[in-house]
């Protein structure tokens, strides 16, 4: 006697089937079966981002006469007072670059000219350098140690505070490099040269700068 078989009712069967295409339709999008299949698992990035907003307006009177560029490895290492490195901990390679500029304030600048004026005399404050300005789109990460809490931590949150403190180490080390670099010494050359061929180019045959 053949065994009767039972059947899967319509309202069962249907969605069972849906599911299944829909299943096939995902996996061929996600593992890429079919080229043409657009990706559900796609994302793409919206920029809702309000407009710039003017707060104030400084006049600039600065000489920008020099700028040096420069690299810097950060080698950032935080380490538990009293749990392994392996279970929390937190040591990151960071390549950084910026640059720094070398200024003179020509609107302190004292003029002296001769009664003949052929002859001119200027004064001027000692180059200064500007804050140092970090290139965050050629600054990268080239290697990242974490302990098992900090990937769990950063599984469930994560933390703008360690780039932000990638950047202020970075910026301060670019700043302290601008510092015995000689820029200040090269500003006011080029600051020299520039006004005296400005002035010659007016008539002067004798121009002289110095720095106080």
């Amino acid at each position: 006697m053949a065994e009767n078989r039972r059947r899967v009712p319509w309202y069962v069967s249907v969605p069972l089937t849906f599911a299944v295409i829909v299943a096939l339709f995902l996996a061929a999008a996600r593992f890429d079966w079919l080229p043409g299949l657009p990706n559900p698992f796609g994302e793409q990035t919206v920029d809702r981002s309000g407009p710039a907003v003017l707060q104030s307006v400084q006049n600039m009177s600065r000489y920008d006469a020099a700028a040096g560029n420069f690299q810097v490895v950060v080698d950032l290492d935080k380490e538990a007072r009293f749990l392994p490195s392996a279970l929390l901990g937190n040591r990151t390679l960071y390549v950084a670059e910026g640059s720094v500029d070398a200024y003179v304030d020509l609107g302190k600048a004292q003029v002296s000219v001769s009664s003949d004026r052929r002859s001119a005399t200027l004064t001027l404050p000692h180059a200064q350098l500007a804050s140092a300005a970090l290139d965050v789109k050629h600054s990268y990460v080239v290697a990242q140690e974490r302990g098992l809490f900090d990937r769990i931590g950063q599984f469930f949150s994560g933390n703008p505070g360690d780039q932000q403190q990638l950047n202020v180490v970075a910026v301060n080390r670019i700043q302290a490099a601008a510092t015995g670099s000689g820029l200040t010494a090269r500003a006011q050359q080029n600051t020299t040269q520039m006004l005296q061929g400005l002035l010659k180019s007016l008539g002067f045959t004798t121009v002289t700068v110095a720095y106080h």
